[in-house]
């Protein structure tokens, strides 16, 4: 049993089979949630979310709605995978396999996106310091309200910066801001671990 395989894997591996060919989401969705449930034995969310993610990622053309196509050609051309696999293992591990922003998993049945914090579109690298993993509902939120990450992990990345430099008023500033997240737990489950 293979435990690696995301939504948008089994999305990719079906369209991939399926190459030039107009395909209605309904096929797509039933094939990936049977072999995602046969993974993980529970059915996927956001598997139509993901479709839409390959689309706007360029590696799915639309047809008309509901319908997409998987074009070879069309792919080669574009850059897809901009992060390598090693990067987004790394950066998965390093935000503990959760969303930075909500705490969501993929055992709860939520697709995980490595994102840039900084979008390509704006100069952002594929680099680990400027990669996130965010939910496939965070994801959106951030492209829709133009959010680039949680401003707590933000804090800290800002507070552990500062300590290194000692930077002491951004260092109390930043502490200020963190107390009050810890003080309504927002964001709980993104531990900040002060030196007492």
């Amino acid at each position: 049993m293979n435990n690696s395989k995301s939504i948008s894997d089994l999305i990719i591996e079906y369209f991939k089979k399926h190459p030039n060919k107009d395909l209605s989401h309904g096929p797509v969705v039933d094939w990936v949630e049977e072999e995602y449930k046969k993974i993980y034995g529970r059915k996927p969310r956001d598997t139509w979310r993901a479709i839409r993610k390959l689309h706007q990622e360029g590696f799915l053309i639309k047809v008309k709605k509901g319908v997409y196509k998987y074009d070879p050609g069309y792919v080669s051309k574009k850059e897809f995978d901009d992060f390598t696999s090693e990067l987004k293992r790394l950066i998965l591990e390093r935000d503990g396999y959760k969303c930075v922003i909500c705490g969501r998993t993929e055992k709860e049945g939520y697709e995980l996106h490595v994102d840039h914090i900084l979008p390509k579109d704006k100069g952002g690298k594929a680099t680990l310091e400027n990669g996130q993993t965010l939910c496939s509902i965070c994801n959106f939120r951030k492209k829709n309200y133009n959010q680039t990450e949680s401003g707590k992990k933000m804090f800290i990345r800002l507070w552990e910066t500062a300590k290194r430099l000692g930077d002491e008023k951004t260092l109390k500033f930043c502490e200020e801001i963190l107390n009050t997240y810890e003080k309504y737990n927002i964001n709980g489950h993104i531990e900040w671990k002060k030196d007492e």
